[in-house]
């Protein structure tokens, strides 16, 4: 029987308290990163001749109460963050990092004020925006053989499911520099990440040497909403993927996300999936 997590309500602490912690665990990731360096990707190429996925989403959505000027900026912001990463190549045993080659998002670089989820509500700062470009390639690589080692989701829901085509949990968050999204090649061939702000949509794929053997298929399992003892409700999902072979039967299913976030919309309204 599948078990619901309990999920307790965020503990706010001081702010010296928090800058502490943040100064503590920045100091653990680039400690991480020199002890990677030699591991991670970082060469750029020619396109790779087999494309094995592609995803694009929307760049600009209109939130209730939210300037768009915000949206247009986060544009900006994914202009400068895809130049970094098109077209880097994962050879085999390699790690793509998503901050390690991006860099600190600053106004210096060029970066602007864009839109940010802190606490489950809507804020601006520097450089908001990028989590849709680490949604969009975590979404990506969960479609491919690709093994992913680190992942981050919001604890907050923070919106319904209203023109949602993806199950809810399909994200990645990122917060430099310890939230990170890395992505290890554990397989015998290189793969080649391209990315790019088209007129309307972010646009990627995932290239590679050869056209791969299987196929991948993403669902979702134990959808559950739970009331909480503190008088809030959560939500909870597992993604599982599936693996199919050019005949199209399964020869495989393995589970590769569970979530878990605090709801901060009524559960009842905007969402025919649910119970």
């Amino acid at each position: 029987m599948h078990h619901e997590k309990r999920v307790t309500q965020e503990v706010r602490r001081g702010a010296a308290r928090a800058r502490f912690g943040q100064s503590y665990y920045r100091v653990l990731r680039y400690l991480l990163w020199m002890k990677m360096k030699k591991r991670f990707a970082r060469q750029k190429e020619d396109d790779l001749t087999c494309c094995v996925m592609t995803h694009k989403t929307p760049l600009l959505r209109e939130l209730a109460g939210v300037d768009m000027q915000y949206q247009h900026n986060k544009v900006v912001n994914l202009g400068l963050a895809v130049a970094h990463i098109d077209g880097v190549v994962i050879k085999p045993g390699q790690i793509f990092s998503y901050w390690r080659l991006i860099g600190k998002p600053s106004k210096r670089k060029g970066y602007l004020d864009g839109i940010q989820l802190k606490s489950g509500k809507v804020d601006t700062g520097i450089g908001g925006g990028l989590c849709q470009l680490s949604n969009l390639i975590f979404w990506m690589t969960l479609h491919t053989p690709l093994t992913i080692i680190e992942r981050h989701r919001h604890g907050y829901d923070v919106f319904p499911d209203v023109s949602r085509r993806q199950p809810f949990g399909r994200g990645a968050t990122c917060y430099y520099p310890h939230g990170d999204l890395m992505i290890q090649n554990n397989t015998d061939q290189t793969f080649q990440l391209k990315v790019r702000v088209g007129e309307t949509h972010l646009l990627g794929e995932w290239r590679a040497e050869q056209l791969l053997t299987y196929r991948y298929r993403i669902v979702e399992k134990n959808h559950r909403l739970v009331s909480e003892y503190w008088g809030g409700y959560s939500r909870h999902n597992q993604l599982y993927r599936q693996v199919f072979d050019k005949d199209g039967k399964r020869i495989d299913e393995e589970l590769v996300v569970t979530n878990s976030a605090i709801m901060m919309y009524s559960p009842f309204i905007g969402d025919d999936k649910q119970e």
